[in-house]
């Protein structure tokens, strides 16, 4: 991660956020914002590898800004950064493509750790909100079976969850990306679900990979 943005109206806890990036990635160079105005210029100065976002702003919602950035580039890592657990914030922000989902209660330690993850292909939620994103997949006994995926598919979803980008998995599988993404549109059909975030913890949840990834 080579640059990042803090989007985050309080000064204080946005100092606390850069020092939260600081802390996973010790090179970054970390631009910071406390309006959407003041983030989308930031964003056209320099495009971020990774953006942590509050969801309450002066001039509007940051799940807007979380879709603007998946639109400008599916590799940007958008992280929500916010004091709401509850699903009227959470599951907005998941669908409007957002990679992660922090809790600024926690340590700036814990926080730092899950961050870190990302390199490796965990995404980075706050222990509480993994298991509420869980429990939400997890069906009931009166509810009908899983969807049966194909072992090609199960595949692309298991590198998908490890945070491999569409090119790698195109390499790996010696596939096409074009068909790579065919897969990960079909998937994300089958399943219900629109950010990787959901398909990780839908792989963890069928047993294809880990908790740990």
């Amino acid at each position: 991660m080579r640059y990042g943005l803090v989007l985050e109206d309080l000064p204080d806890s946005r100092a606390w956020l850069v020092e939260v990036m600081r802390r996973a990635f010790p090179d970054i160079e970390v631009s910071e914002a406390g309006t959407l105005a003041e983030a989308r210029a930031a964003v056209q100065r320099q495009r971020p590898d990774i953006a942590l976002i509050d969801l309450n702003l002066p001039d509007g919602f940051g799940v807007s800004l979380i879709g603007e950035l998946n639109q400008l580039s599916p590799d940007i890592f958008t992280v929500v950064a916010t004091i709401y657990d509850d699903d009227q914030h959470v599951f907005p922000a998941l669908r409007a493509g957002a990679h992660g989902y922090l809790l600024k209660e926690q340590s700036q330690e814990l926080l730092a750790n899950l961050l870190k993850g990302i390199v490796s292909g965990e995404p980075p939620l706050s222990p509480s909100i993994a298991r509420k994103m869980l429990r939400f997949f997890s069906p009931s006994p009166s509810e009908t079976p899983p969807v049966e995926l194909t072992p090609r598919e199960q595949e692309v979803l298991r590198l998908i969850a490890k945070g491999y980008k569409l090119a790698e998995v195109a390499r790996i599988l010696e596939i096409s990306r074009h068909t790579v993404a065919d897969y990960v549109k079909n998937l994300y059909r089958k399943l219900n679900i629109t950010t990787r975030a959901e398909a990780t913890l839908e792989a963890t949840r069928r047993g294809i990979v880990g908790p740990e990834g």
